[in-house]
């Protein structure tokens, strides 16, 4: 038995619940007299919705398969050999969910070596290697390739990503050291460093054709076909694959330089693993693969081993597995149809959620507001957003005219909503505004009508509480920018009856949103931690720490911006408005600054102006500035920021705010971009000791986003 199957062999035994994938080999003759082809096909017997993976038994199999296709070419009785994925889908990597069960470094690294040990053996076969992209393809898929001598990718190829990075590791089954000395170290950056800190970014078909990475694309109707045909032509010789030459001068060092200088924007040196991965990169500038698999294989361990990747696997396990089943959320059987959309407001957000609500639903959508102007202003948004939509080529002709034909704007709300089966009011956040909007769209709705709400902050049961069926009021709070942020907390006022929370939590998964039930509690989950959070920022500031200390002193937990930018984006008046609610609930916990007033008094959009093209505090809103003389260090700052966050947090999950810390993680990371590496924030606090000095105990168990015991 050979040292590489003991290995795989050993580390099996530590993924009793891996989806296996088998690599079959199958025999052809190529087109033109070009010879008998071996093709392997990855396949792990299931749909495209189940992508395959490598896990220590796949691996061995694919080991298997280059053990009998090795033996033929020796032989001579091959004259190459190529491997693909079944419909759809290349490989999408590491099996994941065995990861997570690892608790010894040493197997840490025979996971790394048993990937290096099978894949590098398709550049030591007697005859060419062909890879076939043909469907999705990403981290170890991705790698699988580079081990090969040539490479051809679909054009109807939807993903392709090296994204270990994203989740807290590097590419560690050769990407790091093939990459760069494919494609130049610049564009390897890119894919490697610069996508996956950009949420997980990914490359169609054609940029990876056009990046290097492939020789060849073709259509995907018939891609294996035509790859066949050019594969028996480079083996004839009349197809000649040539590669630009890799720069290994200055040009390696300085893509090295800006590969450092995103990490350091995205992460600001709070998470290893883009700087283990650059460190490769720049060793790999001579070219030696041998060194670089080492150097990858002892990353793999370590970070494996480290608290940002069990973070990270965490994350992604709540956006793709529990965002798909609610906690607490009724039996979506209960949920009534939706024909009909209502939307009250015609200013920004409204118009916003008329696009998303038409463009998901594909029904009609009508705005109401208090002039003809604002109706039409709204209306024309929408119409101005599927112009766009159709100028890109994201929708035909045909689509772009039909969803015009479906919004609509009226003054009245009778005219409006009386056969609406679902209203949401986008209107100025006061509660008595809202009780008096709830009233009117009550007395002309449906009696089945779903009335939502999108308030950030306010009680939903006290905004139904005048109303005849206060039960069919939900709290539905979206995040801005609409489009983009996935969030929806969904709030159940305390006569919300299971039918009417159901059809918001249908509604929800039609709009593709993460759907996250919240208590009706003051600012739910999102604003009431980032008003904490920021509070206890603008109060350091107050009391006499610098502005640039106090934002400096959050940078290790890798945000996706500092405080005070955050403000900005939110608007400082919004954020005085949320604390001043926080501070009604909870004046004990939750201030409100004079300073902040006074900047939003004065009209001032942020603390800082970009005339340089950083920001910079503007002197006007630091003339307005009154603070005391107790100066902070950063340590001393982020100790007493998270520890206030802590604080909330413990007292949210003692009201039921949510059903569990995961929910809390849930909603940050997918409504405030906070990082994966972090895991949203518990496992962040839990890893730094926060968890246990302010509460008395972490918010997880060990094993969860942590290494097992």
């Amino acid at each position: 038995m050979s040292s590489t199957t003991e290995l795989l062999k050993g580390a099996a035994e530590l993924f009793p619940g891996e989806v296996v994938t088998q690599a079959h080999v199958r025999h052809l003759d190529l087109p033109a007299g070009a010879g008998n082809f071996a093709l392997i096909t990855l396949d792990n017997g299931l749909d495209h919705t189940k992508p395959t993976t490598f896990g220590p038994q796949s691996l061995a199999n694919l080991n298997a398969a280059i053990d009998q296709v090795e033996k033929e070419a020796a032989e001579g009785t091959i004259t190459g050999v190529g491997i693909t994925g079944k419909p759809f889908i290349f490989a999408v990597g590491a099996d994941l969910k065995g990861v997570e069960l690892l608790g010894r470094h040493e197997d840490a690294l025979a996971i790394g070596k048993g990937g290096h040990d099978v894949f590098r053996r398709l550049s030591g076969l007697a005859v060419p290697t062909f890879a076939y992209y043909n469907g999705a393809a990403m981290g170890g898929g991705v790698e699988v390739g580079l081990h090969c001598t040539y490479r051809t990718v679909s054009k109807a190829l939807p993903a392709f990503s090296l994204p270990e990075v994203f989740l807290g590791l590097v590419p560690g089954w050769g990407g790091c050291a093939l990459l760069p000395n494919l494609i130049g170290a610049d564009r390897a950056v890119s894919v490697i460093i610069e996508n996956s800190l950009n949420q997980n970014r990914q490359l169609k078909g054609k940029q990876v054709f056009e990046l290097g990475i492939a020789d060849a694309l073709f259509e995907g109707a018939d891609f294996l076909e035509q790859s066949l045909i050019w594969t028996a032509n480079v083996l004839r010789g009349t197809v000649a694959v040539e590669r630009a030459e890799v720069d290994r001068g200055d040009a390696w060092d300085a893509a090295v330089a800006r590969g450092r200088a995103i990490a350091d924007s995205k992460v600001h040196g709070a998470a290893p693993a883009a700087y283990r991965a650059l460190d490769i990169i720049a060793a790999a500038k001579d070219g030696d693969l041998s060194a670089g698999f080492d150097a990858e294989d002892q990353a793999l361990a370590d970070l494996i081993m480290g608290g940002e990747l069990r973070s990270g696997i965490y994350a992604f396990n709540l956006v793709q597995k529990r965002a798909k089943r609610p906690a607490g959320a009724p039996d979506k059987n209960l949920a009534r149809p939706v024909t009909k959309v209502g939307v009250v407001g015609a200013g920004l957000m409204a118009s916003q959620l008329a696009l998303l609500f038409l463009r998901r639903l594909e029904v009609p959508v009508v705005l109401t507001d208090i002039d003809q102007a604002r109706v039409d202003k709204g209306v024309g948004y929408v119409h101005a957003e599927i112009e766009k939509l159709l100028g890109k080529g994201r929708i035909n002709q045909d689509k772009a005219n039909r969803l015009k034909g479906l919004v609509s704007g009226v003054l009245d709300k009778a005219e409006g909503f009386a056969d609406a089966d679902f209203i949401i009011e986008a209107v100025f956040e006061e509660i008595g505004v809202k009780q008096q909007v709830f009233a009117e769209v009550e007395a002309v709705a449906p009696a089945h009508a779903i009335l939502a709400t999108n308030t950030s902050s306010l009680s939903v049961t006290e905004m139904a509480s005048k109303l005849k069926n206060p039960e069919r009021v939900v709290g539905f709070h979206f995040f801005n920018p609409v489009a983009i942020l996935p969030l929806l907390e969904i709030v159940r006022g305390e006569q919300t009856d299971d039918a009417s929370l159901a059809t918001a939590f249908g509604v929800a998964r039609k709009l593709k949103k993460t759907a996250v039930l919240v208590k009706d509690a003051p600012a739910f989950v999102v604003n009431r931690i980032l008003t904490r959070f920021m509070g206890e920022i603008q109060n350091v500031i107050d009391e006499g720490t610098p502005v640039e200390v106090a934002e400096k002193a959050v940078e290790p937990l890798g945000l996706p911006m500092s405080p005070l930018v955050l403000l900005e984006l939110v608007g400082p008046a919004i954020g005085l408005h949320v604390s001043e609610t926080l501070n009604r609930a909870f004046p004990e916990r939750f201030t409100v600054s004079e300073n902040l007033a006074a900047v939003v008094k004065a009209g001032k959009r942020g603390f800082y102006v970009y005339d340089s093209g950083a920001p910079v505090l503007d002197p006007e809103v630091a003339a307005l500035l009154k603070q005391g003389d107790t100066v902070l260090t950063e340590e001393q700052t982020r100790d007493r920021v998270l520890d206030a966050v802590a604080q909330e947090i413990g007292l949210m999950l003692d009201e039921g705010v949510v059903a569990e810390a995961q929910d809390i993680d849930l909603c940050l990371i997918t409504g405030a971009g906070w990082p994966f590496h972090l895991g949203g924030i518990t496992p962040y606090l839990d890893r730094e000791g926060v968890s246990q000095r302010v509460n008395g105990k972490p918010f997880l168990e060990r094993g969860v986003a942590s290494v097992p015991a």
